[in-house]
């Protein structure tokens, strides 16, 4: 009889090990809590521009951690509203509100994270030497100021919507300035950038791109808290609202 009743005490056991087995199978798997957080919702954006929005320079992509936040919404508006054409960001973007923006642009404005060392390049001493005179002193006889005029004697930009010109890639450099040239990228009038940039010939462009490219971002580096004096131009995406 004792053995009879281990016995089925056994097999009682096993049925409900089955049983509770059988129950879980049928309930599916645990489901996978995501936290609703900011960081998680924009995690599409570190697709492109990379983990926590501080893209390698060795490509197109520019980085963003760490830019204006006044930069950084205005251009997300420009991509949602058209004066800036990418199939990719009009997409994201299309159906975020204004206050969703202020959001995404104060998360990357926040971000410190340190940069990477600049690539090597190939280009000539005669031309990076023209790119740092353009960006230093400018070209008066055509009109042209300083790039530190409005981002800064660092460059790292200024609040509350120039931005910081160290530590993106060559590539993107050249791409954005021919964007103004030909209004394939355009802001809130007065368009600044895009009247200087009508004034740079092609080679001006390359030596440009080619010196900033080349230029390392100090640790910790931070926009500055207005522009070194007046700004020589009007530049409406500086000088409209940013809220």
């Amino acid at each position: 009889m004792r053995r009879l009743s281990l016995t089925l005490a056994t097999a009682l056991a096993g049925a409900s090990l089955a049983a509770l087995a059988f129950s879980a199978a049928a309930a599916g798997p645990t489901p996978l809590v995501v936290p609703d957080t900011l960081a998680q919702r924009l995690q599409p954006c570190m697709a492109c521009h990379g983990a926590e929005g501080r893209a390698s320079r060795e490509g197109y992509l520019p980085r963003i951690a760490g830019k204006p936040a006044g930069y950084l919404y205005h251009q997300l508006l420009n991509f949602r509203d058209g004066r800036r054409s990418n199939a990719t960001m009009a997409h994201f973007l299309a159906h975020q509100t204004d206050a969703y923006l202020h959001e995404m642009a104060g998360y990357f404005a926040a971000l410190d994270l340190p940069q990477a060392p600049p690539p090597t390049t190939l280009a000539s001493p005669a031309l990076l030497a023209r790119g740092q005179t353009l960006v230093r002193q400018g070209d008066p006889a055509r009109r042209l100021p300083a790039c530190t005029a409005c981002h800064g004697q660092a460059l790292g930009g200024a609040l509350p919507a120039v931005p910081g010109l160290l530590g993106l890639p060559r590539d993107y450099l050249i791409a954005q300035l021919g964007g103004w040239q030909t209004g394939g990228r355009r802001a809130i009038a007065p368009d600044c950038m895009a009247e200087i940039s009508r004034r740079l010939a092609p080679e001006d462009i390359g030596a440009v791109a080619a010196w900033l490219a080349t230029q390392p971002v100090p640790d910790h580096a931070a926009p500055e808290a207005a522009t070194p004096g007046p700004r020589p131009l009007p530049c409406g995406s500086v000088d409209a609202p940013h809220r």
